[in-house]
């Protein structure tokens, strides 16, 4: 510094200042170490004024410039670094280090005036080495308290925490934070997995600059909770030897181990699966019992068990089997005994059936309390049909069939078709008689067979020798039994004057044919002896 600067500046320090609000804008002024910094005035300078540029650092004051109506004088400290712009006096340092901080004045001396003002100037290190470390290589959830710290390396830094996006917010008691220059540190008390779920981040920054640390995680150890197991609500029966098993869920880290119970037993399973395989194997399931399973967590020495699901193991029931009859069976002189019964698997329910229908009970059907076994003690021809047993129980439903064949009959012949018949006429007679097994069929005209063995008779074109008496003879060949009917036709040939001389002779003599038929039918039934009707 030259003398005419140092006495300068010792005036200046007596004269005081104007305006000094005016002349420089409100600070800091903030640059990065290496880079320029410019401090701009707000006055206008005039040629003839002297402006002078000072720095202090707080204890002492150096000139840094003077700007001349002749020209910049800059001091030997500054040379090459400073510089004084000669037209508005604003001045530029370059190269700027951690030394250049502190309080820079200007002094503008004009006609009878001096303006000063004053300025602070911030040379910032830059921002880096953003990095976050944790007290605890993991933690437990409610456990434990992490203490999370952010360091960086830069001037005047500011710190602010991120969960992935989130901004991080203290709360003054489990969440917690800790500032110095260049660190940060977050506590948190009774942790949660939540916390730290993440990645969590740091961010320091500055005026100038801001850098953010790499992701940082943290493991925290929690559960086992909510622990269930799936079926929910299985049925109360569960088919043995099937693929049903029970799943048991937690939500823990690391993963849950288990354990399985029967009640209060244990079972000798491992995982989160339990088969109905593993149940059967074990001798468990026969009975109704409770299932439940406990889920233990190693790192947080934590367990809870879940509500329990409770079924039977049912065997299916395989080959149903009715037992019958083996001989013939007829009606009015046998009895029947049926039988039925499963070849495995616990039967809970036995239905009869008799054609689709439940079997009743009657004083002469008796169906056994267990209702295992049907006895009809007098068969009768409504016993003829199909018979159905029906064997359930809650996981499966068996059945077989049994038709009943009853021997009886034939029961009366009835005959129907015309009674009179025009000549050239077609005439159908049928013949009909209940029996098992189907009666055979003999037609007769007046007495004499016929070679007709259906239960129809036809005749293409009747004639007046088709006139007279036909019966139908039914006869049951394991029964021996026989029944008849007779039906009376007679031929005639429309005239409209009456009837001819032919065919009221026809008419005599079926009328007397007839009427030796009933006499001869009439000596033949009192020879035979009367037999009691078995229905």
């Amino acid at each position: 510094m030259d003398l005419f600067d140092f006495l300068l500046l010792f005036l200046l320090s007596f004269t005081g200042s104007c305006f000094a609000q005016s002349v420089l804008p409100p600070g800091p002024k903030d640059a990065a170490v290496g880079q320029n910094v410019t401090l701009n005035l707000l006055y206008v300078t005039k040629p003839d004024d002297i402006t002078v540029w000072s720095y202090s650092n707080g204890a002492t004051a150096t000139n840094v410039a003077t700007l001349r109506p002749t020209g910049v004088q800059v001091n030997a400290a500054y040379k090459g670094r400073a510089s004084v712009n000669t037209t508005n006096g604003y001045l530029t340092l370059a190269s700027l280090t951690a030394k250049d901080s502190g309080e820079y004045s200007v002094s503008i001396i004009g006609d009878g005036d001096t303006l000063t003002g004053e300025i602070k100037v911030r040379v910032l290190d830059p921002v880096s080495n953003v990095v976050i470390k944790s007290d605890l290589p993991e933690a437990i959830e409610q456990n434990s308290t992490v203490v999370l710290t952010c360091s960086a390396s830069g001037s005047f830094l500011k710190f602010s925490w991120t969960n992935i996006t989130s901004p991080i917010v203290a709360d003054g008691t489990r969440l917690t934070f800790t500032d110095t220059d260049n660190s940060s540190k977050l506590t948190i008390k009774d942790v949660l997995r939540s916390d730290l779920m993440g990645p969590i981040f740091c961010k320091a920054e500055n005026s100038l600059q801001s850098a953010q640390s790499p992701a940082f995680n943290l493991t925290v150890y929690y559960g086992p909770d909510n622990v269930f197991i799936t079926p929910l609500k299985p049925t109360e029966y569960i088919e043995s030897k099937t693929d049903f098993n029970l799943t048991c869920s937690t939500t823990s880290s690391p993963p849950a181990t288990f354990t399985w119970f029967h009640n209060t037993t244990p079972i000798k399973a491992t995982g989160p699966i339990l088969t109905l395989k593993t149940i059967e194997e074990q001798g468990f399931g026969k009975i109704t019992g409770d299932y439940s399973c406990r889920a233990q967590n190693a790192k947080t020495s934590r367990m809870a068990s879940s509500a329990a699901v409770r079924f039977t193991v049912m065997e299916p029931i395989s080959g149903a089997k009715i037992t019958y009859p083996s001989g013939v069976l007829i009606a009015g002189n046998s009895s029947a005994n049926l039988s039925c019964q499963a070849m495995s698997g616990n039967v809970t329910e036995i239905t009869w059936l008799k054609d689709d229908k439940p079997l009743v009970s009657s004083p002469l059907v008796v169906i056994s309390s267990d209702k295992s076994s049907v006895f009809i003690s007098l068969l009768k021809k409504e016993d003829n049909g199909l018979y159905t047993c029906r064997l359930r129980n809650a996981v499966s439903k068996k059945e077989d069939f049994y038709k009943m064949v009853v021997i009886y009959g034939p029961e009366p012949a009835k005959v129907e078709g015309d009674n009179q018949a025009q000549l050239d006429q077609r005439v159908v007679l049928t013949c009909a008689a209940a029996s098992i097994p189907p009666a055979n069929i003999t037609w007769k005209l007046n007495g004499t067979v016929l070679n007709t063995k259906t239960n129809e008779f036809i005749i293409e074109n009747a004639l007046y020798k088709d006139s007279g008496t036909y019966t139908c003879e039914a006869y049951n060949a394991v029964t021996g039994r026989t029944t008849t009917y007779s039906h009376v036709l007679m031929v005639k040939e429309e005239i409209d004057n009456g009837l001819s001389d032919g065919a009221i002779a026809g008419i005599v003599i079926a009328c007397l044919v007839a009427l030796a038929a009933s006499i001869a039918l009439i000596f033949y039934c009192r020879q035979k002896v009367p037999v009691e009707s078995p229905y």
